[in-house]
């Protein structure tokens, strides 16, 4: 999710539009869980997804007449937060793999201290205040949601990490990883048109992804119909949402991302429950709606 943001609240319409587009965005998520389940494997829902998603953005940038002409700066820039995305995406469906869905997503949510942290070491800008502020509130949640002291699960610190450790290491190394891509993205190329930033990058991402899959074996797909339905829904909702960033929001006055969509844990949490079964404690409730609410408050701040 790329993009600027209008500095006006949202209509009625756009916020319907934005919740539901949080809702397919977790959704995909959920959807990633359920291949992964069946035998797809991780690399695969990336190249599948990204491919897919590339095609449709290309077609928009087509039909749009948008233009190609990339600066020097683009084209040494581009590669490299291709690059990063395709990390991040793999890094996100594995700790999507390993635990709870929610979860995941919630882990990921700390993307915004990661990107203040990274614009201060490469281009030594210090954190804004509302970023430091909001840094203890999204670790208490964290703490609170993933239950680090193993006292929601009964099981103890030590095997409540066993469990979701590596996980959680995914999902951190996934927002550690988008913080960088939105850096990179505020600095070197914001002035490239989103679509054609958007198509650019997720070629790459299935690119690179086609080119690692020979050295696992090759394309992991659903040995499953179960598999080969959550495959087509992770690459549909992705497709669906991303599409819809470009293409409904600008006509509801809504221009790329918004606060509104980091709802998407929330959402996640509630489908998982709903198809998966996974279910979370109410004090991991509490910890998910404040790590949820510091990022929404911290978008809406930054925009003033």
């Amino acid at each position: 999710m790329t993009g600027a943001v209008t500095a006006v609240a949202p209509s009625p319409r756009a916020f319907v539009t934005l919740l539901l587009l949080a809702c397919l965005f977790g959704g995909n998520h959920v959807a990633a869980r359920i291949a992964l389940d069946h035998g797809t494997d991780v690399v695969t829902a990336v190249a599948a997804r990204s491919l897919v998603t590339a095609l449709v953005v290309a077609v928009l940038v087509f039909v749009n007449r948008v233009p190609l002409t990339l600066l020097p700066r683009h084209r040494r820039v581009m590669p490299l937060i291709g690059l990063l995305v395709a990390i991040q995406s793999v890094c996100l469906y594995g700790a999507v793999a390993r635990i709870p869905v929610g979860l995941a997503l919630l882990a990921f949510n700390s993307w915004p201290l990661w990107t203040g942290f990274w614009v201060f070491v490469l281009y030594r800008e210090a954190p804004q205040r509302q970023v430091l502020l909001a840094m203890p509130v999204i670790l208490i949640g964290l703490a609170l949601a993933l239950d680090v002291w193993g006292a929601a699960s009964g099981l103890g610190a030590r095997a409540q990490w066993s469990a979701i450790g590596p996980g959680v290491a995914l999902a951190v190394a996934a927002a550690a990883t988008f913080g960088v891509v939105l850096a990179l993205t505020q600095h070197e190329v914001a002035a490239l048109d989103g679509r054609l930033r958007s198509a650019i990058t997720m070629a790459i991402v299935g690119v690179l992804a086609l080119m690692v899959a020979p050295f696992q074996g090759g394309l992991h797909w659903p040995n499953a119909p179960a598999g080969w339905w959550g495959l087509a829904a992770l690459t549909v909702l992705y497709g669906t949402a991303f599409t819809s960033l470009f293409v409904l929001l600008p006509k509801l006055g809504v221009v790329g991302n918004s606060p509104i969509l980091n709802v998407e844990p929330v959402a996640a949490l509630v489908l998982a429950w709903a198809i998966l079964g996974q279910a979370i404690a109410p004090v991991q409730w509490v910890g998910a709606l404040l790590v949820v609410g510091a990022v929404m408050a911290l978008g809406l701040r930054r925009r003033r």
